[in-house]
């Protein structure tokens, strides 16, 4: 028996009040309530998927083929409607074709109404929450059993999923415990999870015995054959199929696909990438109506098996015509890149989340198909790492559709003077570099810090980056003066260009000069670019047009450098990320674009480069090096994990015959601007503890010094321990003589 259920307030119920102060709100209950039971389940499930996609033959060559067999149908939606209504009504199964989330809500209710049904078995299907289907026929009086168990968790709960795969992740053992003895009468003892599990299983047995009606989602549809694809890890979607009667599909249009011959593709990606299984425990392909006995063991008189497939529009059509959120269409709802986000990890999808659709892939799906853009406003929370696009097995790019977001809220009268100060720094940087000592003084005097707070949300707690004394482009031209009487034996076969970034040149020149003056050691000489504006933090604001301007400026400027025969090296990975990967987007000349992708590197990543090409002597070197007797932690920045350099710092590093203990935190929580925001410093420091931790062990360990390669990073880890924190480069330079 339930007792009256003892609702929590949620922070999903705050968060979706749609406003600035409630999502704030939002990810410090989710940070308090949940923030321990989401970090273990989804880092565990990201740890599984690493394992799982290393067993995969040709990973990258699979979500190549996902990729365009989703473009493709995307592409020919309309007539693919066509072929797969006339599939299944030729087997003598419905198909409807609902316009709204009410159409659709209002289909499914008058099927069961007109079966006198008054017990529904449901499958876990995030359209079903979309459409609001359970409230439609509550109001009905007609009982919904939500049989997966964690939806059948949140049933009791009265909560909504935080999570696509795995909806109560955000609650831990000892809360799904309390929560069944304060909503059952039971003298069990409901401890471990296989007790927990027994008890739901036990009542929801029972329902399926039951049934009237079974309800599932799809997770694809062929068109041709007119077949579903469901897998599951519980089984309860083959009871909730095969033993009612009366089956009622419930399905987004974008689940179409042309034929079941391309199911393999997507099995094989779905559970890696979701779970990190190779295979789900059930794998159902179903062309329904089934050719099965009905067992009517709840009484019931029936002697056909019925099937309806419910197709949803409710604002897809309108997200296929849309130049940027049309991607979203290709998601297969595996949530890898709720997983792998950090921010995802720390808050869930109860404070980064809208009315259904959750994380870095939610905001598109929520502005979609509600059709409200202040909606989607929890796009905020996704910080543009890029950590989640190789995740993604159909190589969506998640940062951009949230960036969209951000833009389409400032155009709507919504460009806040937060925004505008973290995507113009280089204003600031150039009129503060003039007074560089004052600048420093004013800005971290504390009443200035309080009037910062107020005016631009930068938390006082932060210390503000200080500004050089003198910017690179000065120290290098000083540099080149004094050294001008020196020859340098070159052992370079291409010009070396080190680009001057805005951050590099006025607060970071130190780095700047240590590229130049390990490269010259090495015979490598180094020449400085002009600085020029990037578009990165432009892009971060959501200030799409100013990113593009700076973009396609910038990118004049480079290919003329790469055209007089210039290799071009970059300090801080952002700009590089910028440059050779969301610049895809400013380019419209992709023979421009992979120039650029290919004469575009990081330092670490050239100096290993050309060792591996034999311009450079790994033994010539490793003589040089002063002290190999150094255990190194090295975190690297998220960015380079996503262009796909990550491993190039250590693995230089330990060529040389150096320690290296790698970092495995998925980021280190500043992402730029967005740890200075006073609505995100909690949560910020919150990411980074997991990067603290793995510091502190590894020193335990020996670790004696630390390396970082992106500017946040090294920011996050100083303010953490109060330690020195090295780029790479930097430790190079003092250890090689």
């Amino acid at each position: 028996m339930i007792k009256s259920s003892m609702q929590e307030i949620h922070p999903r119920e705050v968060a979706n009040k749609g406003d600035k102060e409630n999502l704030q709100k939002a990810i410090g209950m989710a940070l308090e309530v949940e923030n321990d039971a989401l970090r273990l389940n989804t880092q565990t499930f990201n740890a599984n998927r690493y394992n799982a996609i290393k067993k995969l033959n040709d990973y990258e060559g699979l979500k190549d083929r996902a990729r365009k067999i989703k473009e493709k149908s995307i592409e020919n939606l309309p007539e693919l409607i066509n072929k797969l209504t006339a599939a299944v009504q030729s087997r003598g199964g419905k198909v409807y074709l609902a316009k709204t989330k009410e159409d659709a809500a209002g289909y499914v209710k008058d099927v069961c109404k007109s079966h006198s049904a008054k017990l529904v078995v449901k499958a876990k299907s995030i359209t079903s929450e979309e459409i609001g289907l359970n409230d439609s026929l509550e109001k009905e009086n007609i009982e919904v059993a939500e049989t997966d168990l964690a939806e059948f968790i949140l049933q009791v709960s009265k909560e909504q999923p935080s999570h696509i795969v795995a909806p109560a992740i955000h609650r831990s053992r000892e809360r799904i415990s309390k929560l069944f003895k304060e909503n059952f009468r039971t003298a069990q003892k409901l401890e471990t999870g296989e007790e927990l599990t027994k008890f739901a299983r036990d009542i929801l047995r029972q329902k399926f015995l039951s049934a009237d009606v079974g309800i599932s989602g799809a997770n694809l549809i062929a068109a041709n054959e007119g077949t579903i694809l469901l897998v599951e890890s519980e089984g309860n979607i083959r009871l909730t199929t095969q033993l009612p009667a009366i089956h009622i599909a419930i399905a987004g249009i974008e689940k179409i696909i042309e034929t079941k011959k391309d199911f393999g593709t997507f099995i094989e990606l779905l559970a890696a990438s979701g779970t990190g299984q190779q295979l789900t425990t059930y794998t159902n392909i179903l062309e329904p109506p089934l050719n099965l006995p009905v067992l009517n063991l709840n009484g019931r008189q029936d002697t056909l098996r019925e099937f309806h497939l419910v197709l949803v529009d409710n604002g897809r059509m309108k997200m296929r015509e849309d130049r940027d959120l049309y991607e979203a269409l290709y998601c297969i709802r595996c949530s890898a890149c709720m997983n792998v986000c950090a921010n995802f990890q720390a808050v869930g999808g109860h404070a980064f989340g809208g009315e259904c659709y959750t994380g870095g892939i939610g905001g598109a799906w929520t502005v979609g198909t509600t059709g409200k853009l202040e909606n989607g406003r929890f796009a905020e929370l996704c910080t543009g790492c890029s950590r989640c696009i190789p995740s993604c097995p159909v190589q969506i790019n998640i940062p951009h559709l949230n960036t969209v977001i951000k833009n389409r809220l400032i155009k709507k009268g919504e460009p806040s003077l937060q925004r505008k100060f973290f995507g113009n720094f280089s204003v600031l940087a150039r009129f503060t570099s003039t007074v560089p000592t004052l600048s420093n003084w004013a800005a971290n005097f504390y009443l200035s810090k309080i009037i910062f707070e107020k005016v631009i949300g930068f938390d006082k707690r932060r210390n503000i980056p200080r500004f050089a004394k003198s910017t690179l482009t000065k120290q290098y031209q000083n540099y080149k003066r004094d050294s001008s009487i020196r020859e340098i034996e070159s052992n370079a076969s291409t010009k070396l260009i080190l680009f001057a970034d805005v951050y590099t040149n006025y607060n970071n020149p130190h780095i700047g000069m240590a590229i130049v003056k390990l490269f010259e050691k090495l015979g490598l000489p180094v020449t400085l670019s002009k600085v020029m504006e990037d578009g990165r933090a432009a892009q971060s604001q959501g200030l799409i047009d100013a990113a593009g301007n700076s973009a396609k400026r910038l990118t004049r400027y480079l290919l003329e450098l790469i055209a007089d025969g210039a290799d071009l090296l970059f300090a801080e990975p952002s700009v590089l990320s910028m440059i050779r990967y969301d610049y895809k987007k400013f380019v419209n000349d992709n023979r421009l674009f992979l120039k650029l992708q290919n004469n575009c590197y990081d330092p670490m990543e050239y100096l290993l480069k050309i060792v591996k090409e034999g311009t450079l002597n790994v033994d010539w070197l490793k003589e040089r090096i002063t002290n190999r007797n150094i255990k190194i932690f090295y975190h690297g920045h998220c960015q380079m994990k996503s262009i796909g350099i990550g491993n190039s710092t250590p693995d230089f590093l330990e060529m040389l015959g150096f320690e290296v203990d790698i970092s495995i935190a998925e980021c280190c929580g500043m992402a730029g601007s967005f740890g200075y925001k006073k609505q995100y410093y909690e949560l910020s420091k919150n990411v980074g503890k997991d990067l603290t931790k793995q510091i502190r062990k590894s020193q335990v360990d020996g670790c004696s010094i630390i390396l970082a390669s992106g500017n946040s990073c090294r920011e996050q880890i100083m303010d953490e321990l109060g330690e020195e924190v090295y780029h790479p480069i930097e430790f190079l330079h003092k250890v090689i003589g």
